[in-house]
């Protein structure tokens, strides 16, 4: 009889397959796998609720696609590209400059946006195409592969650098603790104080070599013979 609880397996099968909605197919394959199972509603919402607190990273990264998406199916992307379209001497260098200052502050306070799936792919990626279109005339194959990887690296030595800004992060105590078990004894704030000039200083160096880099690109864009891939929007 402990097949009987298998029954939750069940339903979403037949769920999905009907194409039923999702939300409702997951929601009574749980509570039908709980009742198979033996346990009354208190129990099965105690179980429901640990376990959201205790994986709670993962619902809030699910949570944070799902209305990514939302807003793309919407007009996000275009409206981010026709931002941008607006700022005439705007280029791309500067948008993913200026997102790195902006990911340092909120790393500093421990805030993530989602990262490269949840806020640079859907906002910073059209604003810096916009961006690069302007500058350059056209935007080609090459070019957009080269935006997208200086607006990731930003987004990781902003994140990176920026996190250990903010008191008590888990990078803050390995940091820590490594050091006491050296023989060093130190304090959260003093390793902050220290990360400070490290962590401007990244930023500003990585934000320096991509708007050198992006004139380089605009340059070899608009002198390629290869055609222009850019749709406002687009990733």
């Amino acid at each position: 009889m402990e097949y009987i609880t298998l029954i939750g397996i069940v339903i979403l099968v037949v769920g999905f397959a009907l194409k039923l909605d999702s939300i409702l197919v997951i929601m009574v394959a749980a509570v039908a796998t709980a009742l198979a199972g033996g346990l009354n509603p208190m129990e099965f919402l105690e179980t429901l609720g640990n376990s959201f607190v205790s994986n709670r990273s993962i619902p809030i990264f699910i949570i944070v696609m799902v209305v990514t998406g939302t807003l793309e199916r919407n007009g996000l992307k275009q409206a981010a590209a026709a931002l941008m379209q607006k700022a005439k001497s705007a280029s791309a260098g500067m948008v993913v400059g200026l997102y790195g200052i902006f990911r340092l502050v909120f790393a500093a306070f421990n805030v993530s946006f989602g990262g490269v799936a949840g806020f640079v792919r859907p906002i910073v990626m059209p604003m810096a195409q916009a961006a690069a279109k302007n500058r350059a005339g056209k935007l080609t194959e090459a070019y957009l592969e080269n935006i997208k990887g200086m607006a990731s690296g930003m987004e990781n030595v902003a994140w990176f650098f920026g996190q250990m800004l903010f008191v008590g992060t888990s990078g803050a105590l390995l940091v820590q603790g490594t050091l006491a078990d050296l023989g060093y004894q130190t304090e959260l704030i003093d390793l902050m104080l220290v990360q400070v000039p490290i962590a401007i200083t990244a930023t500003v160096l990585t934000i320096a070599l991509y708007l050198l880099l992006d004139r380089a690109y605009a340059k070899q864009a608009a002198a390629s013979p290869d055609p222009d891939v850019f749709e406002e929007g687009d990733e």
